[in-house]
């Protein structure tokens, strides 16, 4: 039997300009977003001197690898990398250890004293011991130039475990609960093989937003870490460039120039280098993202 075709709803014209408007409102705020990563990833194929000029818009004037090519000349870099993907690895996934389960308790509703731990999980959210306190934490347990402080000391995210929390209260009924009971399932057994196969979501939000943290760190590093050995992509990076910089602004001349040009070059390659990788991790964790945070920001 054939359906009937669905009835559209005839737009009036205000609501056809109203379309419009929002469609090139959506467009503009794409491309504001899109051309700087587009200009900086067609920069660091040009020559300097091309887009010092402005002669690089939408495409290189001339190819070139020569800023990567000294960018990778540089003898620590890979270990640079190294250090940089088993922090990110290793300190994602203990901050989701700590965290999850951390948000799972939070929105039990049998848990004893479960309003006073949410007062002290927001207090840390708005006011923090600050930097000198936290160096003298780190340095009293042993963790000054020791690769650990990447991982451990900065794992606990408040703001993480208030969000698991609501997700987990939005989305896991006391009636799984109630059943893993009956079958006789422990608590642990339960949010291991029940819990957490519903909340990919959550796993992913939480995962991507800790994994782009410890990505782009290197504050702590510039801190805490003095071997060079232990030093991530993102600090090396920014010696680099310093280091360039000083010396085309000691060196006049067409030296001077050529150093400068040199610096800018490797700045643009450096961009590339250090957030294509946690970019291309982004889409296979889209799926997840959109459904987690908005779960997981809904009051509960």
């Amino acid at each position: 039997m054939a359906t009937k075709p669905a009835m559209k709803v005839k737009l009036s014209r205000g609501d056809r300009a109203f379309q419009v408007g929002v469609y090139l409102l959506a467009g503009v705020m794409i491309l504001t977003i899109l051309y700087p990563l587009w200009f900086i990833l067609i920069a660091s194929f040009s020559d300097p001197r091309d887009v010092a000029n402005g002669a690089v818009l939408f495409w290189p004037k001339e190819w070139t690898l020569r800023g990567y090519t000294l960018l990778f000349h540089q003898r620590t870099i890979w270990h640079s990398y190294l250090n940089t993907i088993l922090y990110t690895v290793f300190g994602t996934l203990f901050a989701l250890i700590i965290n999850i389960p951390a948000g799972y308790v939070l929105s039990r509703k049998d848990l004893y004293g479960k309003k006073l731990l949410g007062i002290l999980y927001v207090i840390p959210m708005f006011v923090s011991g600050g930097l000198i306190p936290t160096y003298m934490v780190i340095h009293h347990v042993g963790l000054m130039n020791n690769p650990l402080v990447m991982i451990v000391p900065f794992s606990v995210s408040c703001y993480d475990i208030i969000v698991a929390r609501t997700f987990f209260k939005q989305s896991i009924p006391d009636s799984l609960w109630e059943a893993a009971q009956i079958d006789g399932a422990s608590t642990f057994r339960f949010f291991i093989r029940i819990v957490l196969p519903l909340s990919k979501a959550i796993v992913a939000v939480i995962g991507l937003w800790k994994a782009v943290g410890i990505w782009n760190s290197w504050f702590n590093a510039l801190i805490y870490l003095q071997d060079e050995a232990y030093q991530p992509i993102q600090l090396l990076l920014r010696q680099i460039l310093i280091t360039n910089q000083q010396a085309s602004a000691a060196t006049v001349g067409a030296l001077g120039e050529e150093l400068k040009q040199l610096a800018e070059m490797m700045k643009y390659s450096a961009i590339v280098v250090s957030t294509l990788p946690i970019m291309l991790v982004y889409p296979f964790l889209q799926k997840y993202f959109n459904k987690g945070v908005l779960i997981g920001s809904v009051k509960g």
